[in-house]
């Protein structure tokens, strides 16, 4: 799984870190990772238990089976471990998204296409960020003003928080890559703890507003004390990473997206 892999220093793992880090070592060291999993979710907090994926029925759709049966399919590689590490950080948000899943599922059922509501679920889920931060740095994230929000207002993002809830971003960002851009969403309160903002996440949660994709492109390692690189500010010139605001910029995803799970 590379577990060795992660820097659990980085700053995008910060919230992660305190259970992630115990848990990769038991993991590496051979215990099931969905036993391990279990293990560090604390008494009666986690809506879900983590189970191997063979307990999937094949043509079952996955967030179908996570739905009906309160049960995490898990596979032992990367993207799992972080996408359990969300479940034990985000539990109200994840299985509210589970739950919009399941809504659309249910109404439309499994086809060739997810359809609005299930896609910008699963962009929010693999590849999303929440971005708590002063309205001039919104502004001109907006507008994709590079220098603007990562130069001139530099001081600002002492103000501000970014916090990856994606966790196909996370695994990509174990191997850190200067193209790598987050979906994120805009947090309209200012909750002070982890806990709390999974609390207003899940509540914000609306299917009609989430349909509508209300994410704004972020190159994550642009951010001031993510990435060294960028204290030089000749790092947020290169227009194939910052690119330049859109004539009518209906779509708001774009940069990398990872690939979604298996679940059609």
């Amino acid at each position: 799984m590379s577990l060795d892999a992660i820097d659990w220093r980085a700053p995008w793992l910060a919230p992660f870190a305190g259970l992630g880090h115990p848990a990769a070592q038991r993991a590496a060291a051979g215990e099931p990772l969905a036993d391990v999993l279990n293990a560090h979710a604390a008494p009666g907090a986690l809506p879900v238990r983590f189970v191997p994926q063979s307990a999937l029925p094949p043509g079952m759709a996955y967030e179908q089976f996570i739905h009906a049966t309160g049960q995490v399919p898990t596979r032992d590689n990367l993207h799992d471990f972080f996408n359990a590490l969300v479940w034990l950080r985000f539990p109200q948000a994840k299985q509210r998204l589970n739950a919009l899943h399941a809504q659309a599922i249910a109404a439309q059922g499994v086809g060739a296409t997810r359809g609005p509501l299930r896609d910008a679920a699963t962009l929010l889920d693999e590849n999303g960020a929440m971005l708590l931060a002063p309205e001039a740095l919104w502004q001109a994230l907006r507008t994709r003003q590079w220098r603007r929000l990562f130069v001139e207002l530099r001081p600002l993002w002492h103000e501000a928080r970014l916090v990856v809830f994606g966790h196909a971003l996370l695994e990509q960002l174990v191997h850190p890559r200067k193209p790598l851009t987050a979906h994120v969403y805009q947090a309209q309160a200012a909750p002070d703890s982890v806990a709390n903002l999974d609390t207003w996440l899940a509540a914000d949660l609306d299917a009609a507003h989430l349909a509508a994709k209300p994410f704004t492109p972020l190159p994550v390692l642009g951010i001031p004390g993510w990435w060294p690189e960028n204290e030089n500010f000749s790092f947020y010139d290169d227009s194939l990473v910052f690119r330049s605001a859109r004539p009518n910029p209906k779509n708001h995803t774009t940069g990398p997206v990872p690939a979604a799970r298996r679940d059609a």
